[in-house]
């Protein structure tokens, strides 16, 4: 799939798929990541398995990530150069969001 064709079907992004991609900074299998995002969330997100699972399964389909290796029952994931670029199009999307959410904010308090 093209990066236009992915950034199209994935922005805005979806929090499990943000945080999974972003937990990809290095090499992780499935329950890795499970606990880094509940990590880096301090227990907010709690992904499930069935979640994370078929999430790796599509990005994996749309190019966005690859299997790093397969050890012992587990299947480790790494981000390909267009996940790298698909996060870092999110990473913009959302610093322009909080930008404004900053600018207006005083708006809405009496």
């Amino acid at each position: 799939m093209s990066l236009d064709k992915v950034i199209k079907a994935y922005l805005p992004m979806t929090e499990t798929a943000f945080y999974i991609l972003l937990s990809l900074t290095e090499p992780r299998h499935g329950y890795g990541i499970i606990k880094h995002v509940a990590e880096i969330t301090r227990e907010r997100i709690h992904l499930g398995s069935g979640t994370v699972y078929g999430t790796l399964t599509k990005m994996q389909k749309n190019g966005i990530i690859t299997v790093y290796a397969d050890e012992r029952r587990k299947t480790v994931y790494e981000i390909t150069d267009t996940g790298k670029k698909l996060i870092a199009a999110e990473i913009n999307r959302l610093r322009e969001l909080h930008q404004n959410a900053e600018r207006y904010e005083g708006e809405f308090h009496d």
